[in-house]
């Protein structure tokens, strides 16, 4: 099995190739449109799918 992370704001900076500040700005945009759902918090904070859900 293992674990299903979804995104993070690493994987989303390294894919975008944008900085931390702008990976955190897009992905919050992306949670209050309901395109993703956020996962825990801090450094262990990720994003999923909220059609996964």
């Amino acid at each position: 099995m293992g674990l299903k992370v979804g995104m993070t704001t690493r994987k989303y900076i390294s894919i975008n190739r944008t900085t931390k500040s702008t990976a955190t700005r897009d992905l919050q945009d992306l949670v209050d449109k309901n395109v993703f759902v956020r996962k825990g918090v801090g450094r262990s904070t990720a994003y999923q799918s909220s059609l996964e859900m």
